[in-house]
């Protein structure tokens, strides 16, 4: 990598020219992540502290939270603190390290959104096969398949992207190192690494893609069926919040990775993964689990604990 770099650190972008709106953004961004920081958390206590909801769906809402705190915190706070302070620089090791955690988590994150909706599928098509179907053992087995497979994925697309020479510029258009951004300032043949991102989405956001609209087909052809129109909307009510987080997730980013370098513009891009890093741990928290009647008696429960112990 050495070798092939003429460039030793790269430049961030900010999220805006002036420094008021740089200033107010950053306010909000940072916000967004306490509040993102702040949700995830809560899911996390409220499903490990509560034994009732020792379950596959809220093992995997655990598993979520993990990860978005992982996946928000690695691109906004080191953003804020730059368009804050005016430091932009940021080390080829820095880089390479950002690129990997945002891809890992984003495959990761895509492939928990698939696993989720299996399970509503199975939660609703086949409720007397549920315990038999999602159990730990099938839960921890996908788990660690869609850790490892992210961990490949990741691990390929960082050596293959270092492996290109960086010698036009080395202002990253983005506020965070990413694929597409450090392609367009590379000036080596970036054709292996357009395509190696396209049989990837094609092999993994694709076939999750189809995986999760077949499921919704299934779910809700099984929905219609149901008699009773307020059972209807329960069951709506949980599947709706899953389709919009996907189809967000997935449409800005592969809109953002997939489209071609020549046609990029700054802003669109910015705005475009902001939905991509930023939305999906935000509303995670929201539209899945606090609108949920068993994780608000959770975190009153946890609550009503921790009061208790303060008290004692």
């Amino acid at each position: 990598m050495a070798n092939s770099t003429v460039v030793t650190e790269f430049l961030l972008d900010f999220f805006a020219e002036t420094c008021e709106l740089r200033i107010l953004l950053s306010v909000l961004f940072l916000l967004v992540y306490l509040g993102s920081l702040l949700g995830n958390l809560t899911i996390i206590i409220a499903t490990t502290v509560d034994q009732s909801l020792n379950t596959p769906m809220y093992f995997f809402l655990r598993n979520l939270s993990f990860l978005d705190i992982g996946y928000i915190s690695v691109t906004v706070p080191n953003a804020c603190i730059n368009s804050l302070t005016d430091h932009r620089n940021i080390s080829v090791a820095g880089c390479a390290a950002q690129i990997f955690v945002v891809f890992f988590c984003a495959c990761v994150e895509i492939q928990f959104l698939t696993i989720m909706s299996q399970d509503r599928y199975v939660a609703i098509c086949k409720p007397l096969l549920y315990p038999m179907i999602m159990n730990h053992q099938f839960c921890v087995q996908m788990t660690l398949a869609s850790l490892f497979s992210s961990l490949v994925l990741a691990s390929v697309h960082t050596f293959k992207t270092f492996q290109l020479s960086f010698c036009h510029s080395n202002v990253v258009p983005q506020f965070f190192c990413d694929i597409p951004s450090l392609l367009r300032l590379s000036c080596s043949d970036t054709f292996n690494n357009i395509l190696l991102l396209l049989l990837s989405a094609i092999g993994l956001s694709g076939s999750c893609f189809t995986f999760i609209a077949i499921s919704y087909v299934r779910i809700i052809s099984a929905v219609l069926r149901v008699p009773v129109k307020g059972d209807r909307g329960k069951a709506f009510s949980t599947c709706v919040p899953h389709i919009i987080v996907v189809s967000v997730f997935l449409s800005s980013g592969a809109y953002v990775y997939l489209r071609p370098p020549s046609t990029s513009e700054m802003v669109e891009d910015m705005t475009l993964s902001l939905f991509y890093t930023i939305v999906p741990p935000f509303l995670n928290p929201i539209i899945y689990s606090l609108r949920n009647k068993q994780i608000k008696d959770a975190v009153k429960k946890v609550r009503f604990r921790f009061i208790h112990s303060c008290i004692k």
